[in-house]
């Protein structure tokens, strides 16, 4: 009944139904049928034709109960989706929970057919439990679920086998319906084992394709040593994955986010200060965030200018390298911009950044930057006096 009244989606135009008459019309042409079948009591309904309800024609009725399960595989397959639940041990208890199923409904069917056999000698069971119906239920249904595993195993010890033809024929199609059973769970384990080791081995891959590159090139130490831990701050911070993240996300999202997170930072500028609100926003809008690890140098002495970097966390130093001397001439907190000598007067960089811990940083294009000030005169008049005052 709660069915008639539960939105679905549709698969053409992907848009919401809740119109009754089409939920109704859906569910009437579709699983309706099976869902009340699943719901007769046709236990109770054998009572009225037979003396103890025993009869086979019921019994086999009743096993459309089983299309519930459908049920269970929708509920896992929100499980999967649901970020709150480990996805591997999710995964896995579903395939433990279908080998199970398969397992005890074959090892139920097998012992169907020997108990309806009109020599109950010449059965599987029988052979090996002469008079199994006085057995205990444990011991028989032990049995049965040793069959059935052996046999989806492929073990087969041959202590248990089919005795006649019925049994023949059963254990063909159960045999058929293994092979397709256990090409499913060796898949799927199969994918999470290789989905839990392929971020490890793609990094292993990515070093030792660095390492050649460097041997072949005859690069120095220091360049090696930069590379390596670029490296492996990626593959340490892939968790956070905020620029991919970002790119996903429509701009007006993104726009959100970004004025969240960075807005503060870059009101703190000395180079932005005094500028409008609105000018403020763009930058925000068109920067993108990085990780550098310590010791790697974010721009070079005399290279062309590109970016504007703002510092959101770390430190960095200022260093200038002349007559085969290296010296250091100041040092950059969170908060304070770098490159901007270069990008807002068209000369080369003046300095090599280089960090000295762990930093976020904030980039942000020359073209960009020179295409919003040439719309925002006023504020890139201000702009340029905040650097010459610097």
């Amino acid at each position: 009944m709660l069915t008639f009244f539960v939105a679905y989606l549709d698969r053409k135009s992907y848009l919401l139904i809740d119109d009754p008459k089409k939920i109704a019309t859906r569910y009437i042409s579709s699983w309706f049928v099976f869902d009340v079948c699943s719901t007769v009591p046709f236990q109770q309904l054998s009572l009225l034709f037979t003396a103890r309800g025993n009869g086979l024609e019921f019994r086999v009725l009743n096993m459309l109960r089983l299309w519930r399960l459908r049920r269970v595989s929708s509920l896992f397959a929100r499980l999967e989706k649901d970020i709150r639940f480990n996805y591997f041990w999710t995964r896995c208890i579903k395939l433990i929970l279908v080998t199970l199923f398969a397992v005890h409904c074959a090892g139920c069917f097998n012992y169907l057919i020997a108990d309806r056999y009109p020599n109950p000698s010449r059965t599987w069971i029988g052979v090996k439990i002469p008079n199994f119906r006085e057995a205990s239920l444990w011991i028989r249904y032990v049995t049965s679920i040793y069959w059935s595993i052996t046999t989806l195993t492929t073990t087969g010890y041959g202590d248990l086998h089919a005795e006649n033809p019925r049994e023949m024929l059963f254990d063909i199609f159960y045999m058929l319906f293994d092979l397709g059973l256990t090409a499913y769970i060796i898949g799927n384990m199969t994918n999470l084992v290789v989905h839990g080791t392929s971020r490890t081995r793609n990094f292993r891959d990515t070093v030792q394709a660095a390492s050649e590159f460097v041997a072949r090139n005859q690069l120095p130490q220091h360049v090696k040593d930069q590379m390596l831990s670029h490296i492996c701050l990626r593959f340490k911070t892939e968790g956070l994955k905020q620029q991919e993240t970002m790119n996903g996300l429509p701009k007006g999202i993104r726009s959100s986010i970004a004025q969240y997170l960075f807005f503060p930072i870059v009101q703190q500028v000395y180079l932005f200060q005094g500028v409008s609100y609105d000018f403020t926003f763009q930058l925000v809008t068109e920067m993108q965030a990085e990780y550098f690890p310590p010791k790697e140098d974010v721009i070079l002495q005399n290279e062309a200018p590109t970016d504007l970097y703002i510092l959101v966390s770390g430190a960095v130093e200022l260093r200038t390298h002349a007559d085969g001397i290296e010296q250091v001439h100041g040092r950059a907190s969170s908060g304070e911009v770098f490159g901007e000598v270069g990008v807002l007067c068209y000369k080369p960089q003046p300095f090599t950044v280089r960090t000295t811990e762990l930093s976020q940083i904030l980039r942000l294009s020359r073209t960009t930057l020179m295409n919003i000030i040439q719309e925002n005169k006023e504020d890139g008049n201000i702009v340029m006096n905040n650097l010459f005052q610097k």
